[in-house]
């Protein structure tokens, strides 16, 4: 990668919701002088750049085909950008698409792959090739400690440890019984928190976060869903019946919570933050304060090895 002395940021994801207004609160906060928007769709890239252009004033944005579900697609992607990048932002996945349970040409779940595995491909690529000079956020989600309010359980193991985190990623926790599409989508967000506090550890020169947006209202999430159950989410809970309740905020907010992690060094690394107990929005906290899972170094390099089972060869 060429040298420059531009600030660069990446945002997976970037076309929509949470990502694409993480992109625009970065451009009006005149954080970074290019800002790379890593998408699935080249079309609708391009529509969310014109967008952002037109509503920002400013020419920053530079489109990268990226689908977090594909280790190739992610690889070939890094291959377009030609300076080191200061923060990337690793917001893609949702609820896995149309087949979340599908497996990749990898092994893992779509959900997982799109998620997690995507960027952990990314991330330890761009740490290899000495791209990354500064911090790394992931989009977490309080699905992780599990959400009683919503009906999504919180992701619970007997042992913790890597056979039983890999039967997570391949679905195979699902064997033999029905899948719990909220519970397999918390248990992505739990492994993908625990990776990067292992990472965290790994390299203590860079800063690399967890941070939940909150339940915002505006994003993509519920777009695979069947087709009352995205009505009912998108038209009538979460822009009235969950604000009310304080149970969701706009997606405004939700991504500020992103950019203040990529920015506000008091947010530590190694740390997945995410609303209080029993709260879906509001500060944030250090989600290890609720379950001790999140700060157990040995449940962390679990996760990470069984993560690695599904990694492509790195070096490659």
């Amino acid at each position: 990668m060429a040298q420059s002395e531009a600030k660069a940021a990446l945002i997976t994801g970037a076309n929509s919701g949470i990502g694409k207004e993480v992109a625009r609160q970065f451009a009006n906060l005149d954080l970074f002088d290019i800002v790379y928007l890593a998408c699935r769709n080249d079309a609708k890239a391009q529509v969310a750049k014109a967008e952002l252009e037109r509503a920002t004033g400013r020419t920053i944005f530079t489109t990268v085909p990226m689908d977090t579900a594909d280790s190739g697609s992610v690889r070939s992607a890094i291959t377009w950008i030609d300076q080191p990048l200061h923060a990337v932002v690793m917001n893609a996945g949702g609820t896995g698409g149309s087949t979340p349970m599908a497996l990749t040409k990898d092994g893992a779940t779509e959900i997982f792959a799109s998620n997690v595995l995507g960027h952990v491909v990314l991330l330890e690529r761009l740490i290899d090739l000495g791209a990354l000079t500064n911090t790394a956020v992931l989009t977490g989600s309080e699905a992780a400690r599990g959400v009683p309010k919503l009906r999504i359980k919180r992701p619970v193991f007997s042992d913790h440890s890597v056979d039983e985190f890999a039967c997570v990623i391949d679905g195979s926790f699902f064997a033999g019984g029905k899948v719990d599409p909220s519970l397999a989508y918390s248990q992505v967000k739990y492994l993908g928190a625990l990776w990067m506090s292992a990472l965290a550890r790994q390299y203590p020169e860079l800063r690399l976060v967890t941070m939940s947006p909150g339940n915002s209202a505006g994003t993509k999430v519920f777009s695979d869903m069947p087709w009352l159950m995205r009505t009912l989410m998108d038209g009538v809970l979460m822009p009235y019946v969950l604000p009310a309740l304080r149970l969701s905020h706009t997606v405004d907010v939700g991504a500020k919570r992103l950019v203040d992690a990529t920015v506000d060094y008091t947010f530590r690394s190694g740390v997945f933050y995410a609303s209080a107990a029993s709260t879906l929005t509001g500060p944030v906290v250090d989600q290890a304060g609720i379950i001790t899972d999140f700060d157990d170094p040995t449940i962390q390099d679990h996760a990470n090895e069984a993560i690695h089972r599904y990694v492509p060869d790195r070096t490659s």
